[in-house]
């Protein structure tokens, strides 16, 4: 029969299994493996809220970190969102008030009287004012300058609504051309009244350095026409620009109602 040798290239001799405390068994690594994976995802949610510091603890409860989340936003952030969700929605275009329609008419009012007054109010001139500055009729015949009368009444609205311009080139050509200003209502003038042919007021008549009548203006006309006819006299021109002109006028028949008699008036 034959033996079997025993030798250390024969057969492989088992060696006896000691477990040791340290070493792990392949049956628990699934068991780690989940664990770790568990603590990776509780890692990544603790980074989402880095603040609190609790998310991480066990026994954090869920409801006490929605409480410090909403208590971390700033008080600003969320009165500008009350703010916000407060405001009424828009319901269309604002209509002016009655107060405000008050306020745009009585503006309206007195801006009319302002314009509708003005011709009356510039600059303060009355009828009286340009009387009173106005050459004695005589003297102005004799000094050798040209002239312009005026034939008024202290009653013609016309006559005080061109009060104004008529001061204004008065003031300009007062060195060169006399102005003279006679008052219907004075009887004193009745000649004078017949000699320029009279018949509405105001009544311009203008003349030349010897008395010679040029031509006459009637009436309410642009300042224009009174300007270029006294320049011209003031420039000696032979001719008037407005030689016969005729706008709105008071008759002046009215003066017999209102005539006075007053000699040593030079008005």
């Amino acid at each position: 029969m034959a033996k079997v040798a025993s030798s250390s290239i024969g057969l492989h001799r088992p060696k006896p299994f000691h477990f040791r405390p340290n070493q792990t068994l392949h049956s628990v690594k699934p068991f780690n493996y989940q664990l770790n994976n568990l603590r990776k995802y509780q890692r990544i949610y603790c980074q989402t809220e880095p603040k609190t510091g609790d998310c991480c603890q066990p026994n954090s409860d869920p409801s006490e970190s929605a409480v410090k989340e909403k208590s971390s936003i700033e008080p600003g952030a969320g009165n500008e969102s009350s703010k916000a969700e407060v405001s009424p929605p828009s319901t269309g275009p604002e209509y002016p008030t009655r107060d405000f329609n008050r306020r745009v008419a009585l503006v309206s009012v007195l801006a009319a009287l302002g314009l509708f007054s003005s011709p009356r109010l510039d600059l303060g001139v009355s009828l009286k004012d340009i009387t009173a500055a106005a050459l004695p009729y005589e003297e102005a015949l004799s000094n050798g300058k040209p002239t312009v009368v005026e034939f008024y009444a202290d009653w013609c609205e016309v006559c005080r609504e061109l009060a104004p311009d008529v001061y204004k080139v008065e003031q300009q050509y007062k060195d060169r051309v006399n102005f003279v200003m006679l008052n219907v209502d004075n009887t004193k003038w009745e000649q004078e009244l017949d000699e320029f042919g009279v018949e509405g007021i105001p009544h311009f008549a203008f003349l030349d350095k010897d008395g010679n009548e040029e031509g006459n203006v009637v009436g309410r006309l642009p300042k224009q026409y009174l300007l270029e006819n006294v320049d011209a006299l003031a420039k000696g021109k032979e001719s008037i620009p407005y030689s016969r002109a005729v706008g709105q006028y008071t008759s002046a028949e009215s003066r017999k109602v209102h005539q006075i008699s007053d000699p040593r008036s030079h008005g």
